[in-house]
Formats: C-alpha cells, structure tokens, sequence
C-alpha cells in the first residue's frame, strides 16, 4: 500500500478491522525496528505514533550512529562492543542515511586524554567494535593534529587520535526502516494517540484504543500482544495499565546548535572534552554548517518540545571558543538548535552521563511488553531482543510459530544499492540516468545519495514538472510529494524538520518557502482553513523555538 498520506483512511480502516499478532506504540527508531523485524519474520504488524515518526528522541540526536567511543571510559566494554558491531549492519543496510566520517580526537595537556591512554582507548574501540583495517585508528603528532584540523587550540597541544564514526541522518533512518516494515506488511499510521488499553476475560492486554490526531476520531486495533515502545513516554504509557513494576525512567537532555561555516569554517569532525566539566562533545561539519553537542542533563520538563536554555547555548558556546579559541563565536552566531531526550533506566545517585545507555525488556502481569533505554545504533539489536521474547510468547499461548530474525543482511528502504562499497558508483550510474529526465547533476545527485534506490521515484516526479506553477524549487516540490505519496507526511513540520532537516541545516529554505508548502499541502490533503491556520502557527513557533530555543523555563529538579 505504501505509507502514503493519501491512503491515511485505508490504513485506517485496516487497523479497525484487522486482527493483529501485535500492536507497536511508539514509531521513533525503536518502534520501527520492531515493527521490521516482527513483519519480516511473518507476524501480522501494527504500529501507531501520536506524533510524526521520530518526531521525539529519533529526530533528535547527535545523528552519529557510533560505537561509544565514551563508554569505555566508564568501562562499559560490554556496550561498545554491541553498538560497534551495530554500526557496521546499520551502515551496511543503509548506506544512503549513513556516511563514514574521520573523527579526529585532540590531547591537550591537562585534558582528560593522556596520549598512552587515548592510543590503548582506540586500540580497544577498534578490536571491540570490529573495526574494518581502512577505518582504524591513527595516532597524529601536534603538527598533524593541526594538518587535521587548523582551527584546534594550539597551546598545549600534545596530538591526537583519528578514528572512524558514522554520520546519519537520524528521523531519516527512522522513516526508511519504518517504510520497508511495510513492504513487509505492516500497517502503520502516525498522528495517532493510544488513549488506553483494552483486556480480555483474564486481564491480558488484547489491544489498545488509539484516537486520531487529527480529527478526533477513536476506535479500537485488536493485537494478541502490545508492546510499549514510546520512548519518553513509557512511563505515561505503562501508567494506564494495572500492572506495575520497580523500573522508571530517568529522561536526561541533550541539546545541539548549528552555526553557518562562513563563521565556525570547520573542515573536520572533533571530538574533545570541554574546559567547564570535561564532557565529551562532538562538533561536526555538515552541509555548508558546524553543528556542536551534546549537553547531558537531568529533565523533567515538556516531552513533546524540549528547547534549549540560554545555559545549554552559553556552555556550548563557551566550548567551542576553549577547543577552537580563533573562531571567537557568539550566541548571535547560533543558526538554529535543537534539544531532544534520552529515556535511561532510572540509576539513583548517578551523573546525567554516568547512567547506562542499555536497553531493557520489561513483561507486565497483564502481558504488556514495554522496551526503554539503549541507543540509536543498537536498534536492530534491541527490536530482535523483543521480537524474540515475543515471538516466544505467542508460541506458548497461541501455538504460533515464526521464522528467525533475519534482519542482519535486510536492506532498509532505499538501502538497494549494491552495498555500501558500490554506493559511490550507484550515484554516479543515478546521475546518469538522470539526464533523459531532464534533471540536472546536482539535482540527480542529491536525490540519489538522499534516497537511494527510492531516487528513481522522485526523477519520475521532478520529470512533471509542476512545480513551475507552485513557486517552488524542483528539488523541494519533488520531495513535498515524494514525502506525502510515500512517507506519510501530514504537516508542515513533518516535512521541513523530519524529512529533509531543513529546519536544522538549511533554515533558509524554510523562511524563503514556507507559504508555498503550506499552500501544495493544503491543496493535496484538503485541509481546512483551521488546520491551515493551525498548522502554519506550528511551523512558524518551530522555526522561532530553533532559532532562539530559550523560551522554555530552567529545568526543574
């Protein structure tokens, strides 16, 4: 069927009538990789979210699918290990939403990386994390830390490491494994609440009743089994049932800033530890902007919009200017942020950055599974964790029985490209092609390395045309209708944050089109003049919450 905006009232009508094996809530990366895994193995799949997909934590991250270089430092071997093995399949999968970037880690002295412990550090990540012969670590002098990356802090410079991380396209990522999930028949739909739990005669929860974001509309999806993958608001979701158990949450903030390279020329991804607190801290070039984080605190504010603080803007700033003393840049030099939340298990007594970043499975009285915890790199691991427990559950009650996970070597939507060693020559071959539709290099080459083997879908849209008579460039109005026919876009902030992140990285874009979006969407979903209004208020209040993001009060404790 596709996951298309158009078809919103079919997919409706399948979740109503439908009798599922489960039911997902929560469509981050978590919920979708569940929903992959348990569709490919045969089950009969629903998913809803009450948002966009990834609109929380998925969309929200560094967008670094890493092996946690940081863990080891607190011992966490375990964790490196999985997450680097992780890496490589997600890489593998999807090379498309995910980029091999040379990280250059720089030792000063009195830093917290001593030049013998960084080397043994790496050494380790390396053999840990499975590392491919190409992408293992160099140990650099202070000259060729500089060659690196001249705009370093030159007084006490010892060196440095480099090492390999994976740069993703995080909300991206979310969406392709969300779309092949429904090539493998799942039926999901986002926009939609889960309101409460449904039982049968022996208290087991047999499905939920979910109300449509968008119209009010409620009704009930019938599923053997549901699991709760809500990220943040696992706790919310779990509240609804009667079933309790000792697990909590503990939600912690991390926040990002993004600033124009004509101000903070960065040519080269740093990792290093800041003056204040020595946390670690990534800043990393990208599309023509630098962009810095992450903070890590204590939250227990508003789930569905975390901002950034004035304090999270001046400790990120006064970072950069300690690790990158020339670049001299000031809060008016912030573009845009964005902050998002991590769901941790609850650990008392623990720093923000000292609680474990490992998932857990936790199974209710009333049958209800929920997931919470784990990393964005780990997800196909965690969804194969719970697939299996309940795969095994729906063979003890029911006599089911399913196929094992398979979803090491399944390539993700757009993800058929040869492999990642053939990607480069995929898009120049896309490029190619690209011109008997009259589309340009540039153009052809952005769709290709965006959407890979999906590129062909939208050189059949931009070959229309149409965009002539909407105000838009042929690259935008080709993915506004690419994302409504294929990934379920409803809003205007689907579109400009999650799709494309052009909130984040070319806001410009935004400000220069926003009015024409509106008015295609409008025209092709039938909005109202309310949802209009509505939504281009919501748009306008994301675009001002990014660009000065200290709207929201100090956390509380």
């Amino acid at each position: 069927m596709s996951l298309s905006t158009l078809k919103r009232e079919q997919i409706k009508k399948d979740l109503k009538n439908k009798d599922f094996d489960v039911v997902i809530i929560g469509g981050g990366i978590t919920g979708a990789g569940i929903a992959l895994d348990a569709s490919q193995r045969g089950m009969k799949v629903a998913l809803v979210e009450m948002q966009d997909f990834a609109q929380g934590t998925s969309s929200r991250s560094t967008k670094l699918v890493h092996g946690g270089l940081r863990y080891l430092k607190q011992l966490q071997v375990g964790v490196v290990a999985e997450t680097g093995r992780e890496r490589a399949i997600v890489y593998e999968n999807g090379p498309h939403v995910t980029t091999p970037e040379r990280m250059l880690l720089p030792m000063h002295k009195g830093g917290s990386m001593g030049k013998f412990t960084t080397a043994i550090g790496l050494t380790m990540y390396d053999r840990l994390a499975g590392v491919k012969k190409a992408e293992r670590k160099t140990m650099l002098n202070a000259k060729e830390t500089l060659e690196k990356e001249p705009l370093v802090k030159k007084a006490g410079l010892k060196g440095g490491g480099s090492y390999v991380e994976y740069r993703t396209d995080d909300a991206r990522l979310t969406i392709e494994v969300m779309k092949r999930a429904e090539e493998k028949g799942a039926t999901i739909i986002n926009h939609t609440k889960s309101v409460h739990f449904t039982y049968d005669s022996n208290e087991q929860v047999n499905g939920i009743q979910v109300e449509d974001q968008i119209n009010n509309e409620t009704y009930p999806v019938k599923a053997k089994k549901v699991i709760n993958a809500s990220g943040p608001w696992v706790d919310e979701v779990r509240s609804g049932d009667y079933a309790r158990n000792n697990k909590q949450l503990r939600l912690t903030k991390g926040v990002h800033i993004v600033i124009d390279q004509s101000k903070f020329p960065l040519g080269q991804a740093v990792y290093f530890d800041t003056e204040k607190d020595g946390r670690m801290i990534f800043a990393i070039p990208r599309e023509g902007k630098a962009y810095v984080g992450t903070t890590d605190t204590f939250y227990n504010n508003d789930k569905a919009s975390p901002l950034a603080t004035q304090e999270d803007r001046d400790y990120l700033i006064d970072a950069i200017n300690y690790m990158f003393p020339d670049v001299d840049v000031k809060d008016e030099d912030i573009e845009s942020s964005w902050a998002g939340i991590r769901p941790l298990i609850l650990e008392e007594g623990k720093d923000p950055s000292e609680i474990s970043r490992k998932d857990e499975v936790w199974e209710g009285k009333s049958g209800l599974l929920t997931i919470a915890g784990g990393k964005l790199t780990g997800y196909r691991h965690m969804a194969l964790e719970i697939v299996d427990l309940l795969s095994k559950r729906l063979k003890e009650e029911y006599g089911m029985k399913f196929a094992k996970c398979a979803t090491k070597h399944l390539t993700i939507s757009g993800g058929d490209v040869g492999g990642s060693k053939n990607f480069d020559q995929f898009i120049d071959q896309k490029v190619k092609e690209a011109k008997s539709y009259q589309i340009d290099e540039a153009t052809a080459r952005h769709f290709a390395s965006k959407y890979g083997s999906n590129a062909e879908e939208l050189f059949k849209i931009a070959q229309t045309a149409q965009h002539q008579d909407t105000g838009l460039p042929l690259d935008i109005y080709t993915e506004l209708i690419y994302s409504i026919q294929n990934e379920m876009v409803y809003r205007p902030t689907d579109f400009f944050i999650r799709r494309t992140g052009k909130l984040y990285f070319k806001i410009d874009d935004v400000l220069n089109y926003k009015e024409q979006v509106i008015e295609v969407m409008g025209d092709l979903l039938g909005y109202t003049n309310i949802q209009k209004e509505a939504y281009t208020k919501e748009l306008q209040i994301a675009i001002e919450e990014a660009q000065t993001g200290n709207q929201q009060p100090a956390e509380k404790e």
